[in-house]
């Protein structure tokens, strides 16, 4: 199996994959034209990326079976196109949570310290205790979360650990849940916003999440409180978070933005850059080594994986709910052509099949299939197939419930 790696990768993670008896293509700097290029010559079967995107030229260009994010995202990846071409689309979730944490507490920290401000004065050659030494103090400050999946579960502890009460918001968090985290639940981001000295987001970047922080949330914060962003920038309306940077004294600590350089050096001249009340990071979140250790080893595992069971671990791109209205049962013999006769005759019928396994029985006497269909069989094509097929001993037809 042939492994292209299009992004910066762990040598751990290459050792890995050559371990397994993959041929490795370790290409760190590819992208755009150059990745298309390379796809189309050398004919990899899976594609390993970080923040490289992969667009549409890049799935056409080859015959690619799989990519994996080597991180927890995936919008970078066309996913859409990857489907629409039968190509699995997987990535390496939980794998940087405590290494984004760790980024958003230091965020945090560095707010209240005002430490960078610190640093810059003493390069300086300037001593300002008068002015440095103010700071409000994390002991108990509330932490809001918008976002408590794996990420957000990680600053729990270390909110605790600084003696903060944690207030959140999820669409999956329940009441009980929120019990057993031992944080307390509101209905909504501006609830989480309005009660919160610092407001801190973990959402993964998906259609219903886009632009999720809106003037709503931002002008529901305390005046002066701290607005952390270590999860995608498209998540937060920055010309929402800029006018409340300006006009309400919020102090924001972003490790992304709305508008990222594509490559990992360049120009950033964007207006909140230049904003006082920015304290802002290179999207860093998940670049520690511990971090980049597990996602390489997740990686090899997903590869591995693949190549020998011909199954995606984590794979984002199958679909949750297919077209199915119907499912044939068919217990059979265990002998050559059965299951090519029922498919012959679906297909007659002009019927699709949407999901098909053939469980065998042990001896392999006998065995049963369940295929799913878009549309119910009429009944004298399953009356023909139980008389003309000794070989078939029952079928059964089964409506799915939506």
């Amino acid at each position: 199996m042939k492994v292209l790696i299009a992004d910066k990768f762990e040598q751990s993670g290459r050792d890995g994959l050559q371990a397994i008896g993959c041929e490795v293509s370790f290409q760190p700097d590819l992208k755009d034209e150059a990745l298309v290029e390379a796809i189309g010559q050398e004919q990899p079967d899976v594609l390993v990326v970080r923040s490289t995107k992969v667009n549409e030229a890049m799935l056409d260009a080859g015959a690619l079976k799989l990519v994996v994010r080597a991180g927890a995202g995936y919008n970078t990846i066309d996913v859409a196109a990857a489907s629409r071409r039968g190509i699995y689309v997987s990535n390496c979730p939980g794998k940087n949570s405590i290494a984004v944490a760790e980024l958003a507490f230091a965020l945090i920290l560095a707010l209240d310290r005002r430490i960078a401000d610190n640093v810059i004065a003493l390069r300086r050659g300037e001593w300002n205790k008068k002015e440095f030494s103010k700071a409000r103090g994390l002991f108990g400050r509330t932490l809001g979360l918008i976002g408590v999946g794996q990420i957000g579960q990680e600053m729990i502890p270390r909110a605790r650990a600084f003696g903060m009460p944690v207030v959140a918001w999820s669409r999956s968090l329940t009441t009980e849940r929120a019990e057993a985290l031992g944080i307390e639940r509101k209905e909504t981001p501006q609830g989480v916003a309005r009660v919160s000295d610092i407001l801190s987001v973990h959402l993964a970047l998906k259609p219903e999440t886009r632009n999720l922080v809106g003037a709503d949330v931002l002008n529901s914060m305390r005046e002066g409180a701290y607005f952390i962003n270590t999860s995608r920038g498209e998540v937060v309306d920055q010309t929402a978070l800029l006018h409340a940077m300006k006009t309400r004294g919020i102090r924001a600590g972003l490790d992304v933005y709305a508008s990222e350089p594509t490559s990992g050096t360049g120009e950033f001249t964007d207006e909140i850059a230049r904003e006082q009340n920015l304290y802002g990071t290179h999207h860093i979140g998940a670049s520690t080594d511990q971090a980049q250790e597990a996602i390489a080893a997740e990686t090899v595992r997903i590869v591995q994986n693949f190549k020998e069971t011909g199954k995606v671990p984590n794979v984002v791109n199958l679909a949750r709910q297919t077209p199915a209205t119907h499912r044939l049962v068919v217990r059979h013999r265990d002998r050559p052509g059965v299951l090519a006769t029922v498919l012959d005759a679906i297909k007659s019928a002009d019927i699709n099949v949407q999901e098909m396994e053939n469980i065998i029985f042990e001896g392999a006497e006998a065995a049963v299939a369940r295929i799913n269909l878009d549309n119910a069989p009429p009944a004298e094509m399953l009356e023909r197939l139980r008389a003309e097929n000794s070989d078939i001993i029952e079928l059964n037809l089964l409506e799915l419930k939506s």
